[in-house]
C-alpha cells in the first residue's frame, strides 16, 4: 500500500453549557493516543488533534480529512466526548458550544460524519467512539452522554457504497463509557476504553497471533477483554465490514519460528556414540548464542529434547548448555522505597544473556505498574498508587522461559511545607533633634550624644538535627554481642593460660591475637548503621567458615561456637532486611581476581607445607591432613566470596576468610616442629598470600558500594 496513514483525534472535555458536565479524560485521551499513533515504530500515522473546539470547527476538520483522502489512504477518526440524542432519536457529538436544547445548530450530527465517510475516496476507514449513549452520573464514575442512542444504528453497514469501514464503540446502546474510578482525583487519566486501546497498541498485547502486526479484528478482541476485565458493566461493540484484514500497528510480540538444525548436526545429536552426541551439544550451544533468533530457538529445542531423553552424562551436558539461554533479569527485586504520592519514579529491568534470552515481553500484575520496553530491558513507572505499602510483579516471558521481578515499596503523603517565618522589620533610625543657633559671641560647646542602644541579635534557629538512624534489627544486635563475647573470651584465655609475656610468645598465646582483632571488628560492624546490613554479616560469615575446622586448643571451642552463632544471627538479620538480597553473580573487577589469586596462593602454600609434613615423618600425617582441610576450606571460601553479591557482602566475606586464614596459618606454624620452621617454605607462602588477601580486601572495601 502506497497511501498515507492519517488520523484525526477529537477530544472535548470542557463545555460552555452548565448542563454538560466536564470530562477529565478527553485531554489525556488525546495526548496518549496521539503519541502512540504517531510513533513510527508502532503505527506511523500523521496525527491531527482537535481539542475543546466548537461544532463548526470540528465539522470542518472532519470534512477536510475525508474529502482530501486518497483511495489507498488509511483514515482513522477518534471521538472522545459526550454523546447526545435529539427528541427524534438522532445522535450528536457534543462540542464546546453545544446546547442540549439546540443540538442541530450547536453539535456535530452523526449523520454528517456518516455522509463524509460515504463520500470519501478512502477504502480503509476506522471510526473509534469513546462516548456513551444513556445519561447517568454516579459516585465514582463520570458518565459521558445523556439520553439513549445506538451508535451502530447511526452508522449502518450499507452506507459506505461497498468501501471498507469499521466502527468500534466504548459501550453498547444501553451502557455508559466509564472515565475512571476516582472523581476526586485531580490528575487526568485516559478513559477505560482509550486506556486499553493505547496499551494494546503500545505494548503489542493486542497482537493475539503474535505475527508482528495488530489487525483491526485482533484489536477489538483485545479491547473487549480488557474493558470487560476492568469494568464488567461496560461492553465494547463493533460493526466491521472490510474485505481482508486492516493492520493498524506493528508489534514486538512476534513469534519466533525455529529454524531446523542442519541434517548432519541432527544426525550427530542422535548418533549411538556418546562422544559424538557430546560434540553435537557443543555445536548446538554455539548456535544457541546466535543473533539469528530462529537458529537459536531451533538449537534450544534440540538441546531440550536431549536433556530430557538422553543418558545422564549427555543429558547433563545438554541441560548446562541450554541454561545459558534462560531468561535472566536484573535486579530480581525492584525496591522503590518511600515514594511521595503523585510522583512518577522510574526503575529499570535489565536483561542478560544471549539474544534469544533477551527476546522477551513484559507483563505487569497490576494496572498501577506501567512497563515500557527499551533496548536491553524495560522501564517501570508507578501510576496512581494508593497510599500504603505496594507489592507487584513484572513477568518477563521469552522463548526459553520466564521469570518474575518483584516490585515493592511504600507510598507516603507529600510532607507539608514548614510555615514561612514572619517578616522582620528593621528598627527605624531616630532623627537627631535640630538645634537653632543662638546669637552669642562664642560657639556653644558641642553636645555629647549618648551612644545608641544596641539592638539585641535575634536568636539563631537551632541547627537541624541529623535524622535518627534506623533502629537496628535485634538479630543484628545479637550477632554483634556474640562476636564481642568471642573476643572477650579469647582475651581472658590468652592471659590466664600464659603467666608472663615470655610464655605468651613461647606457648603460642599470640596466635589468637588476629582472631581477637577480627572478632572485635565484626562486632563493631554489626552495630554501625552503615555496615550492619552487609559488611558485618559478610565478615562474620568469613570468620565462621574457618572456625568449623576442628584444630587448635580445646579452650578455643567456645570462642568458635560464639562466632558460628554470631554468623547465623547475622544471616537471619540480612534475611529480614527486605532491601538486601543475597545472591550469586559473575566475578567482576581486577580486585576480585586479585583476591582470588591471593586466596589460591595461600592454599598453595598450605598444600606445600602439608607435603613437607608427609615427607618429614609418618607420625605427622594427621597434621598434614589438617593442613589439607584448612586449604580446601580456604579455597572454597575464596571462590565463593568472588561470586557473592551485593559487592560489599562479598568483599567483607573475603576479609573474614583472610582473618581466619591468618589465625589458622599462625596456629599451624606454631604446631610445626622446629626443623620445619627453619627449612619449610610453605607456611611463609601461605601467611604472605593470606596477608595479601587481607590487604586486597581492605582496598576493595574502600571501593565497593553498598
Amino acid at each position: 500500500m502506497t497511501g498515507q496513514r492519517r488520523a484525526l483525534i477529537i477530544a472535548n472535555g470542557e463545555y460552555d453549557n452548565p448542563g454538560l458536565s466536564a470530562l477529565r479524560s478527553p485531554a489525556a485521551d488525546a495526548e496518549a493516543l496521539a503519541s502512540v499513533l504517531a510513533d513510527r515504530d508502532v503505527s506511523d500515522f500523521d496525527v491531527q488533534v482537535v481539542r475543546d473546539e466548537t461544532a463548526h470547527v470540528i465539522a470542518s476538520r472532519v470534512e477536510d480529512l475525508f474529502a482530501d483522502s486518497a483511495p489507498d489512504d488509511v483514515v482513522l477518526v477518534h471521538f472522545s466526548c459526550h454523546g447526545l440524542k435529539s427528541e427524534s432519536g438522532e445522535l450528536f457529538f457534543a462540542a464546546r458550544n453545544t446546547r442540549p436544547e439546540r443540538l442541530a445548530s450547536s453539535a456535530v450530527p452523526a449523520d454528517f460524519v456518516q455522509r463524509c465517510m460515504r463520500m470519501s475516496r478512502s477504502r480503509s476507514i476506522v471510526l473509534l467512539l469513546d462516548c456513551c449513549y444513556g445519561g447517568a452520573f454516579g459516585r465514582g464514575v463520570a458518565v459521558r452522554a445523556t439520553g439513549e442512542a445506538n451508535v451502530l444504528d447511526a452508522f449502518p453497514g450499507g452506507g459506505l457504497g461497498g468501501r471498507g469501514r469499521a466502527v468500534i464503540t466504548a459501550s453498547n446502546s444501553i451502557e455508559y463509557a466509564f472515565e475512571g474510578d476516582h472523581l476526586a482525583d485531580d490528575h487526568a487519566r485516559p478513559s477505560v476504553f482509550t486506556s486499553a486501546l493505547v496499551e494494546g497498541l503500545r505494548t503489542g498485547d493486542a497482537d493475539r497471533d503474535e505475527d508482528g502486526w495488530i489487525a483491526l479484528s485482533e484489536l477489538y478482541d483485545y479491547l473487549f477483554d480488557s474493558v470487560r476485565e476492568r469494568n464488567p458493566n461496560q461492553t465494547p461493540s463493533r460493526d466491521i465490514e472490510m474485505q481482508g484484514e486492516l493492520y493498524l500497528a506493528r508489534s514486538r510480540r512476534r513469534r519466533i519460528k525455529p529454524s531446523p538444525v542442519p541434517a548432519d548436526l541432527r544426525a550427530a545429536s542422535e548418533d549411538p556414540n556418546m562422544f559424538t552426541r557430546l560434540g553435537a551439544v557443543t555445536e548446538l550451544q554455539r548456535r544457541l548464542t546466535s543473533e539469528n533468533l530462529s537458529v537459536a530457538i531451533g538449537a534450544h529445542e534440540v538441546l531440550t529434547a536431549m536433556a530430557q531423553t538422553d543418558i545422564q552424562h549427555v543429558a547433563e551436558a545438554a541441560d548446562v548448555a541450554r541454561q545459558e539461554a534462560l531468561v535472566r533479569a536484573e535486579p530480581e527485586v525492584v525496591v522503590f522505597g518511600e515514594v511521595v504520592r503523585g510522583s512518577r519514579p522510574v526503575a529499570r529491568i535489565r536483561l542478560e544473556g544471549p539474544p534469544i534470552a533477551q527476546a522477551c515481553r513484559f507483563t505487569a500484575s497490576h494496572s498501577w505498574l506501567r512497563v515500557t520496553e527499551v533496548d536491553g530491558g524495560a522501564e517501570i513507572r508507578l501510576d496512581q498508587v494508593e497510599i500504603g505499602a505496594f507489592d507487584g510483579r513484572v513477568t518477563v516471558t521469552g522463548p526459553t522461559g520466564e521469570v518474575a521481578v518483584r516490585v515493592e515499596g511504600q507510598v507516603v503523603r507529600e510532607p507539608e511545607p514548614p510555615p514561612a517565618p514572619e517578616p522582620r522589620t528593621a528598627p527605624q533610625p531616630v532623627p537627631e533633634p535640630r538645634t537653632e543657633p543662638r546669637p552669642v559671641p562664642s560657639p556653644p560647646p558641642e553636645p555629647v550624644l549618648a551612644p545608641a542602644p544596641e539592638t539585641p541579635e535575634a536568636p539563631r534557629p537551632p541547627a537541624e538535627l541529623p535524622p535518627p538512624s534506623p533502629k537496628p534489627d535485634p538479630f543484628a544486635v545479637a550477632a554483634g554481642l556474640f562476636a564481642f563475647a568471642a573476643a572477650v573470651y579469647l582475651v581472658v584465655i590468652a592471659f590466664q593460660v600464659n603467666s608472663s609475656v615470655e610464655d605468651f610468645f613461647e606457648d603460642g598465646g599470640w596466635t589468637v591475637s588476629p582472631l581477637i582483632a577480627f572478632a572485635i571488628g565484626a562486632g563493631i560492624a554489626m552495630f554501625a548503621p552503615r555496615t550492619r546490613r552487609t559488611v558485618g554479616p559478610g565478615l562474620l560469615c568469613g570468620l565462621a567458615m574457618l572456625s568449623v575446622v576442628p584444630y587448635g586448643p580445646v579452650v578455643l571451642v567456645l570462642a568458635r561456637g560464639c562466632l558460628l552463632v554470631a554468623a547465623a544471627w547475622a544471616l537471619v538479620s540480612v534475611r529480614r532486611d527486605r532491601s538486601v538480597r543475597l545472591g550469586l553473580r559473575k566475578p567482576r573487577g581486577a580486585l576480585t581476581f586479585a583476591a582470588l589469586v591471593a586466596g589460591i596462593g595461600g592454599v598453595a602454600g598450605l598444600v606445600v607445607e602439608a607435603g613437607e609434613l608427609f615427607a618429614y615423618s609418618s607420625s605427622r600425617a594427621d597434621e598434614g591432613a589438617i593442613y589439607l582441610v584448612v586449604a580446601m576450606t580456604l579455597l572454597i571460601g575464596t571462590v565463593l566470596g568472588a561470586f557473592l553479591r551485593p559487592a560489599a557482602f562479598g568483599v567483607a566475606f573475603h576479609g573474614g576468610m583472610a582473618g581466619g586464614g591468618i589465625v589458622m596459618v599462625c596456629m599451624l606454624f606454631y604446631a610445626l616442629p622446629s626443623s620445619s620452621r627453619v627449612t619449610g617454605a610453605g607456611w611463609g607462602i601461605a601467611l604472605g598470600m593470606v596477608l595479601s588477601l587481607a590487604i586486597v580486601t581492605g582496598f576493595a572495601a574502600s571501593k565497593a558500594k553498598g
